[in-house]
């Protein structure tokens, strides 16, 4: 029997970050929520990759870009599990896995229509009261936002 060998080739990109083990079903919604949709550079994405760990998972390179920290914290509400591989000169400068921070503020948008944070310019604020199923409560109204209700600003 011969043996099948399963390789995947993606073109390596000589600055920038790979953001790796994005939960399949969210990739998109990652592109989405980072603009990348409109970058005016190369992105590159693959979804429903094998995974070990994971099972099914996504990847996204983009080139000549790095993130910032409310990116990143973008980049964690959606993809809690994914990893952050900043890219210089073709080598990777940093990895890092995205963590949820104890306060969620000015990207989240509150699901509560009578919040004040919906009719007022007041930035949004809530608090994480659950990292594992993500709850985000209101500092305003003190409702409850949920992942699957989650929309970003």
């Amino acid at each position: 029997m011969s043996k099948i060998i399963k390789e995947l080739k993606v073109t390596a990109i000589e600055n920038g970050t790979v953001i790796d083990h994005i939960p399949a079903n969210v990739v998109f919604r990652v592109i989405r929520i980072l603009g990348l949709e409109n970058y005016g550079d190369m992105v590159l994405f693959a979804t429903n990759l094998e995974s070990k760990k994971y099972g099914k998972k996504g990847i996204i390179k983009v080139s000549n870009k790095y993130f910032k920290p409310d990116e990143l914290n973008k980049i964690a509400l959606v993809a809690p599990n994914a990893t952050i591989i900043e890219i210089k000169n073709h080598q990777v400068s940093s990895k890092n896995d995205v963590m949820i921070g104890d306060e969620v503020i000015g990207i989240v948008k509150c699901f509560n229509p009578n919040c004040v944070t919906n009719f007022e310019q007041v930035d949004t604020r809530f608090a994480v009261v659950d990292k594992e199923d993500l709850k985000l409560k209101c500092h305003f109204c003190e409702k409850i936002t949920r992942r699957n209700s989650m929309e970003f600003i």
